[in-house]
């Protein structure tokens, strides 16, 4: 009896405890226990597919919002501790909840973001999955999720006499630095190839970096008019590829070739 009695107080002590220390934040206060009513949904004023929002909302929002579903064990720790840690972290980088306030090339940017991490598996994080069977994405959400990143180019590939005037090396570092580096690095390889040198280059020809069959087959060489081509409708040149987004506006594209030149030594 004294034993059980013993354990009994010991169990006691180690819930108090463990309930006292989930009221600390280490990684910030993710709000895991906020009433689900007070939050908004997301993406509500923006002209987001209903099929998307409901993949993005079941399998995304947990980390990547504010519409956060804290299950029991959210309210001990360590474990609330390492939720918060990967909420935290998810909010910061992309928070759908704040969706309709990005600007028009941070969504194109988020977008292509998505559809990259979830068809390389990286998203949901694998510690997510393990517990939530159903955040798993299928590969009809994965079609769906690119048909909407992909959506419609607003101009025709390689129409280079669109431009108004020469590109700019700076503008187009700035455009880098806005709309590419989600996936890119000039000089390593991440979810996409490194540019270093891209100009010039033989497409699907960088060492240690796995191409779609489409590009590694296409023999094409980077050049003025096949980047424009390339950024303005990557399916409309190479179908099948792997790149996930587009970038409208032909200054932009001229731009972004300048210094994508300039990085290649041109």
């Amino acid at each position: 009896m004294r034993t059980g009695y013993v354990a009994s107080i010991i169990c006691a002590a180690v819930l108090t405890t463990s309930l006292l220390l989930a009221r600390v934040h280490p990684f910030g206060n993710a709000g895991l226990n906020v009433s689900m009513a007070a939050q908004a949904n997301i993406m509500t004023h923006s002209e987001v597919p209903r099929q998307v929002r409901e993949i993005l909302t079941a399998k995304c929002a947990d980390c990547h919002s504010l519409r956060t579903q804290a299950p029991v064990y959210s309210r001990l720790a360590p474990a609330s501790w390492l939720m918060e840690r990967d909420i935290v972290a998810g909010r910061a980088h992309m928070n759908l909840s704040s969706w309709d306030n990005y600007s028009s090339d941070q969504q194109q940017t988020f977008k292509a973001e998505i559809v990259q991490e979830v068809k390389t598996n990286a998203m949901p994080l694998p510690q997510y999955r393990l517990i939530h069977w159903k955040s798993r994405i299928t590969d009809g959400d994965i079609q769906i999720l690119t048909q909407w990143a992909r959506g419609t180019p607003s101009s025709e590939p390689g129409a280079i006499a669109e431009y108004a005037e020469e590109g700019d090396a700076a503008r187009g570092k700035e455009v880098f630095e806005k709309r590419c580096t989600g996936c890119h690095a000039i000089d390593r390889n991440r979810e996409g190839p490194a540019l270093k040198d891209v100009f010039g280059r033989t497409a699907g020809s960088v060492a240690g970096f796995t191409y779609s069959p489409g590009l590694v087959k296409a023999h094409i060489v980077w050049n003025s008019t096949t980047l424009n081509a390339w950024l303005a409708d990557p399916d409309g040149l190479i179908p099948g590829n792997n790149m996930e987004f587009h970038i409208a506006k032909p200054q932009e594209r001229q731009d972004l070739i300048s210094f994508l030149k300039q990085e290649s030594g041109k």
